[in-house]
């Protein structure tokens, strides 16, 4: 397989950190948008199927954003080029952990990670015509015990909304931290190394 030198995909995600993570090895790419709930894409939905665990939800929701960005392609007669799209999502003790939905959302989930040690997934999946390959990162985080006015000072500062686990590891939230295993780029909500090993299967040159 040749490979692209000058490389420019599609990104299906409104993340600013993938955004980010992706200029920082070098990928030229046009953002392809979707709805945010309450009025959400339904072949793109994020709800969680009864049953499914962590591994699962994030790989399916992670194709799923791909093939759905696929289709608009086709429907908006956009020029074909490889699409990219990831999910991120928590795993502790079982429970899958998504974005919060509200203040006490974010402080119920906040507690439940003080002094605990979670699984962090981040799901990336590319597709180009009728081919769709994915990789999946885990990492373990471990949180410091969080006082009731370190959560509340965070809250209120707005960073952990729209954020697997109500936190930013490259925000402020990296004071919380005391222990990672794993990929770093991966929790944030890209994992680099496994981005640059799919990307090159086809054939784009990172």
């Amino acid at each position: 397989m040749s490979l692209n030198l000058h490389p420019r995909i599609y990104l299906a995600s409104r993340s600013p950190r993938r955004r980010e993570l992706l200029h920082q090895i070098g990928i030229d790419f046009d953002t392809l948008m979707f709805r945010v709930p309450p009025r959400e894409d339904e072949d793109v939905s994020e709800a969680i199927l009864p049953g499914e665990d962590a591994e699962t939800y994030v790989v399916r929701v992670a194709c799923a954003k791909a093939e759905g960005a696929l289709r608009r392609i086709v429907w908006r007669n956009l020029r074909p080029q490889p699409i990219l799209s990831a999910d991120t999502t928590l795993e502790l003790d079982g429970e899958i952990i998504g974005k919060p939905d509200s203040v006490h959302h974010a402080d119920a989930i906040l507690r439940k990670l003080s002094g605990r040690t979670h699984r962090v997934l981040t799901a990336v999946a590319v597709v180009e015509g009728e081919r769709l390959e994915h990789c999946l990162n885990v990492s373990t985080v471990r949180f410091r015990e969080l006082s009731d006015a370190a959560i509340q000072r965070y809250i209120a500062s707005g960073e952990p909304f729209d954020k697997a686990g109500a936190y930013g590891i490259q925000g402020h939230a990296a004071v919380f931290i005391a222990e990672i295993n794993g990929s770093y780029s991966g929790i944030m909500g890209l994992p680099l190394f496994e981005t640059a090993e799919l990307l090159s299967r086809f054939g784009i040159q990172v």
